[in-house]
């Protein structure tokens, strides 16, 4: 049996087909590894949070304590305020300073996301710099 190769032409003729294979083969690669990567990047562990033993950073002359108490009612300083007028009662503490740090107190009893709803209002009025303010421990470990 006899195959003939040469078709009477001396010239090659032009490919116009990409080879994909070698593109398909790279995907998948890069698919599995990613597949095994992505649950080891998310955290999903319990853990019991400590307390903190860093040292106390110096206060400013004029503190302003935003308080959360365990009936989610907010005080600025002693004054009761409602979420609705939290932000204009800040702008008018801080004299309209968005830069001003806002010492955070909160009763322990406040939920995590309580907590959170209360930090988003305060983001959502322009206050980014927000210290949580908790009691110090004296144990050191």
């Amino acid at each position: 049996m006899s195959v003939r190769l040469d078709h009477g032409d001396d010239d090659l003729q032009e490919m116009h087909e990409i080879n994909v294979t070698p593109f398909i083969d790279v995907m998948l690669v890069l698919l599995i590894i990613f597949m095994i990567a992505a649950p080891l990047a998310t955290v999903d562990v319990a853990v019991n949070l400590p307390t903190s033993t860093a040292e106390p950073q110096p206060r400013p002359e004029r503190p302003l304590f935003l308080t959360v108490n365990a009936n989610l009612s907010l005080a600025i300083g002693d004054a009761p305020v409602t979420r609705r007028d939290l932000s204009l009662a800040l702008d008018r503490e801080t004299a309209g300073n968005k830069d001003e740090r806002i010492f955070l107190r909160a009763d322990k009893t406040i939920s995590y996301g309580d907590l959170m709803q209360v930090m988003n209002e305060l983001r959502g009025a322009g206050y980014l710099k927000i210290a949580l303010v908790g009691l110090a421990t004296d144990q050191k470990h």
